[in-house]
């Protein structure tokens, strides 16, 4: 075990002999930067929510880019660049032993063309990013195989919904945060198997509640109270979420109806020697959320699924092992490391946007090639006599970034090279900072533009009741309530679908006051931080596993300082109503 002083936060950091063990697999030096400041500069390469108008570089035609206009780079639409019209080969350069690797990188990176978005199979779903296999949606991010739905992140096999973040199979839903197959469920977080219910909170297999928490297979309650159906359906009128001032008032009933009740330390389903939050079968790895299923072997990874021996990445995964320090790749790949966006490749290293190809170093956009560097093709056995050269090179020339930060071989992108503003991407959705902390970390941070929006629809001036909204509100410009005072990247106004409409009514949930970005961030304040603490079980009742209080230890990402009652699965599950 090696301690060792972050280059960025200046906080000391371990690195422990199974992360040696993996790094040496992979042939990377142990990294400079404690993992929590690695996870933001690899976040700082994937936008997901900042959409803009722009103009194909290839046919000057209008189009929906995450590269904002004024950012000096070469963008094609996407169907033009996965087309054979171009060729990135022609963009390749010979490596320059008198620069910094990274400003070569640089350099490549302002030249050769980059897709307008992060799409595959997309149908009908204009605005939509880092997206595959979506129909019918509407300002859908980093999802898949979903259809008809709109205002979403994460989700998996989902129909018919709105307003979800990491919800899988599930169907007319809304509002729903970390939830799987759910049906007509809504305002509801870290539950499953649901029907006709609406906020709960740890709740498994109900039918017709409302407002519980860790419920198990009931049916017809209200605040964990059982009723008959009969007065059931009495109680149940008395919650008219039709009205925005119902649902406003309803919601802080229920947050304070929770907040003494105790809570699961971690949601780790058939899993083996795992630590982290949001997981399915895994095991072996450490540091891990949001997992779909099947990772193995892994440490300080996020969003992922179907991954063995992989450290550092977020997206990364889907059939991929030997993978390193990475944003959206891993896709049948292996032994690859330093990567945005690169999928089905094997043994590469610093790679942007290339895909189906092997044996790179430093290379963007190359699809179905090998033995490139800087984009330029050489021999198998040029490539191999190079590349060591490189690879020495960058630690004995480093880049050295405007904060003193130095790049050698082993650190990914340095964060002044990425195309993106800091408050553009999901690094402000996880570690949200302030402008001035922002740049004290080296991040840009892209300043508020004026908008050129005609307010037709204060949201004060928005009637109480969905029942008395009239359909002539879908397509107005409807102001958001915060007015772009927030930190949550507000889009100042927003309007109202057609679909949308009929959805509001048909379900009688009252209009929302916040436009889609600020009620994206609404969702994530009631998840918990991709941290863990160390800390003990708090039970102190009579359980068969412990005689007075409990005593054993975990790591969790509820932190000491927090009001909640935080038990260890054992004793939550004698606990479980």
């Amino acid at each position: 075990m090696e301690t060792k002083i972050c280059q960025n936060c200046k906080q000391n950091f371990t690195i422990e002999p199974e992360d040696f063990n993996f790094y040496e697999k992979i042939k990377v030096p142990p990294p400079t930067f404690c993992p929590s400041c690695r996870a933001m500069r690899r976040l700082l390469w994937r936008n997901e929510r900042s959409l803009y108008r722009n103009k194909c570089a290839f046919s000057g035609e209008d189009i929906i880019s995450m590269f904002a206009p004024e950012k000096d780079f070469n963008v094609y639409e996407r169907d033009i660049w996965w087309s054979d019209k171009w060729d990135p080969i022609s963009y390749g350069k010979d490596y320059d032993f008198s620069k910094p690797f990274f400003q070569q990188f640089k350099e490549l990176l302002h030249s050769v063309p980059l897709a307008s978005l992060g799409n595959s199979n997309i149908v009908n779903s204009k605005y939509v990013n880092h997206t595959e296999d979506l129909k019918n949606c509407y300002l859908v991010y980093g999802s898949m195989s979903s259809e008809n739905v709109s205002y979403a992140q994460g989700v998996l096999n989902v129909k018919d919904s709105f307003d979800l973040f990491n919800v899988l199979k599930s169907e007319q839903c809304f509002d729903d945060v970390l939830c799987g197959s759910m049906y007509k469920t809504n305002f509801s977080y870290d539950s499953d198997e649901c029907i006709d219910s609406s906020f709960l909170t740890s709740c498994t297999n109900l039918q017709n509640c409302l407002g519980c928490i860790n419920l198990r297979h009931k049916n017809y309650c209200i605040f964990n109270v059982q009723y008959s159906k009969e007065n059931y359906d009495k109680e149940i009128a008395a919650y008219d979420f039709g009205s925005y001032n119902t649902l406003t008032k309803f919601k802080e009933e229920y947050k304070k109806f929770i907040q003494n009740e105790f809570r699961r330390f971690a949601f780790i389903f058939k899993s083996v020697n795992v630590t982290g939050d949001n997981i399915f079968t895994s095991k072996n790895s450490k540091m891990i959320f949001d997992v779909y299923g099947e990772v193995e072997d892994s440490k300080y990874v996020a969003h992922t699924f179907g991954l063995r021996n992989g450290y550092d990445g977020y997206g990364m995964g889907d059939r991929g092992e030997f993978l390193y320090e990475g944003v959206d790749f891993g896709h049948d790949g292996a032994m690859s490391a330093f990567a945005v966006l690169n999928h089905g490749c094997m043994d590469t290293k610093y790679t942007y946007m290339c895909y189906g190809s092997k044996n790179l170093f430093g290379c963007i956009g190359i699809r179905n090639g090998e033995y490139c560097i800087l984009n330029k093709k050489y021999t198998k056995e040029e490539y191999e006599k190079l590349v060591p050269k490189i690879i020495e090179q960058m630690n004995t020339v480093p880049y050295v970034d405007t904060h003193g930060k130095v790049y050698k071989y082993g650190e990914f992108f340095p964060s002044e090279l990425s195309p993106f503003a800091y408050n553009e991407t999901i690094g402000q959705e996880y570690y949200p900072l302030e402008i001035d902390e922002a740049k004290n970390y080296g991040f840009f941070w892209k300043e508020k533009t004026k908008r050129d929006y005609r307010i037709e629809v204060n949201p004060e001036d928005l009637p109480d009741h969905i029942r008395n909204t009239e359909d002539s509100i879908v397509g107005k410009v409807i102001g958001c309530m915060h007015n772009n005072s927030c930190n949550e990247q507000c889009t100042e106004a927003f309007k109202i679908l057609p679909e949308e409409l009929r959805f509001y009514k048909n379900n009688n949930i009252a209009l929302p006051r916040l436009c889609p970005n600020c009620r994206h961030f609404q969702r994530l304040k009631k998840r918990n931080p991709m941290k863990l603490w160390h800390r003990t079980c708090m039970c102190d009742k009579k359980h068969s596993n412990h005689t007075g209080k409990c005593e054993v230890e975990f790591e969790t990402s509820y932190a000491p300082e927090r009001t909640e009652i935080v038990y260890c699965e054992k004793c939550y599950q004698q606990e479980v109503y």
